[in-house]
């Protein structure tokens, strides 16, 4: 027992040290979709500029920015099983390649409707990465690790609505707006070589990792420290239903579990505002809050400057403050994102107040977003999780297919960004009350 109690050591009583080439996984994951984000938010920079060359109305925009998301649900859950079965070395290098040829292909559409289709078609490409890179850091972390590799994993979703915004505005003024998807295709496909010469599905398969390495990654999977695990947080344990609950070890058993769907229908809720916000905050600092197209580079990165900072502090905070409990920051940035919604309606056209207020609310908003995608780790086992996850990314990306809709045909009918924005305050409260319902796993 006391063996059990212990964990792995630092280093072999001959000197040799643990490898750590999980981290170098990391870092590769963290490029690769940094580069993925960045072909899927660039759309929201150029929509202005699309208006202008086909005379689009907001709906139509709209639709422009949704068909990614519905392609890219279409794709989730097949991507989870085919996954499990294949693992994720050549089928993500393939995803890769698709997605980037793809972008290239969007700057040479000649109408309105080839623009459509060819965002679908990049949804559908699309979709295997995520479901790829989850699996692979759900295989490779050690459970005390998990929530803050999937923190450092969701700042790369952050990183890209940074550079993306001034990047392709710069483009775009200087060369036009189809040289941003000719030039964003480029990165893609060397990371696809990269990631299939650096990444395997599991750590056994890598030549890179060594038996200190690997005993330490196991070893804190399947033992967990007595102190981390059972230690109470007292009144938080209580207000998140902390307890035992059964491993989900059969596939069935994950599209009858409310957890599962608690969290799926959470994460639709919070793609309809980070979505919506990523295709329409752009057209709203230039229409409703009259900045030039300049200015809104720079200030449509503001809510993603945020965004990267909570990420990576949320994630470290469910690990390190909440012991793993992943609710907590859920819930904590489902009610603060919603206050900070109905204070942008409130906001003067002064471009540092816009420029904070929308920071503070990229930071609300990804302060819990690790926790929608580690929660269900300790809900599954390794063989059930990739299904898991597909399902939660597949049903709650279609809020990332709704919202630009939604908020399109509201802006056709009021042309008050206001309405947008408390839109997203109502669907942010929905998004607590349910996860307030879910039951926190004890991780053993």
């Amino acid at each position: 027992m006391e063996a059990q109690k212990s964990s792995a050591p630092s280093q072999y009583p001959g000197g040799q040290k643990k490898s750590n080439y999980r981290w170098v996984i990391m870092a590769v994951i963290f490029l690769t979709y940094t580069v993925a984000m960045a072909d899927r938010v660039n759309i929201g920079v150029v929509l202005p500029f699309i208006r202008e060359e086909f005379a689009m109305s907001n709906f139509q925009l709209g639709l422009i920015s949704s068909m990614f998301f519905l392609g890219y649900a279409l794709t989730q859950i097949p991507a989870g099983f085919l996954i499990g079965k294949k693992g994720t070395r050549g089928l993500i290098s393939i995803s890769i390649i698709l997605f980037s040829t793809i972008t290239f292909l969007i700057g040479h559409a000649r109408s309105a409707l080839q623009i459509i289709l060819l965002r679908l078609f990049l949804g559908i490409s699309e979709g295997v990465t995520p479901v790829g890179m989850t699996s692979t850091i759900n295989r490779w972390f050690p459970a005390k690790e998990k929530g803050t590799a999937t923190g450092i994993y969701i700042a790369s979703t952050q990183l890209a609505p940074i550079i993306t915004p001034p990047l392709a505005t710069f483009i775009a003024l200087q060369f036009g707006w189809r040289y941003v998807f000719y030039f964003f295709a480029i990165p893609g496909i060397m990371l696809a070589l990269i990631w299939y010469i650096f990444i395997r599905t599991s750590p056994e398969e890598s030549e890179k990792v060594n038996q200190l390495e690997l005993d330490y990654i196991r070893h804190q999977e399947e033992v967990v420290n007595d102190h981390t695990k059972r230690k109470s947080l007292g009144v938080i344990d209580k207000a998140i239903r902390y307890q035992k609950v059964s491993p989900i070890t059969k596939f069935k058993s994950i599209f009858t579990s409310w957890n599962i769907a608690g969290d799926t229908l959470a994460y639709f809720f919070m793609n309809c505002v980070n979505y919506g916000m990523l295709t329409w905050v752009p057209s709203y600092l230039v229409v409703a809050k009259g900045f030039s197209y300049g200015s809104m580079g720079w200030l449509a990165s503001a809510p993603a400057v945020g965004g990267i900072i909570g990420a990576l502090l949320g994630g470290w905070i469910s690990d390190r403050l909440f012991l793993k409990r992943r609710k907590p920051t859920m819930m904590i940035t489902a009610f603060t994102t919603a206050i900070m919604m109905f204070i942008v309606i409130y906001i003067p056209s002064d471009p540092l107040i816009v420029g904070l207020t929308l920071a503070f609310a990229g930071f609300f908003l990804n302060i819990g977003w690790p926790a929608f995608t580690a929660y269900p780790m300790g809900l599954t086992t390794g063989k059930t999780y990739p299904v898991a996850i597909a399902t939660i990314n597949s049903g709650g990306n279609l809020g990332g297919f709704f919202a630009p809709i939604i908020v399109g045909l509201i802006l056709d009918a009021t042309g008050n960004y206001n309405f947008a924005f408390g839109f997203f305050g109502a669907v942010l409260i929905l998004a607590f009350l349910i996860i307030c319902t879910l039951k926190e796993p004890v991780q053993d």
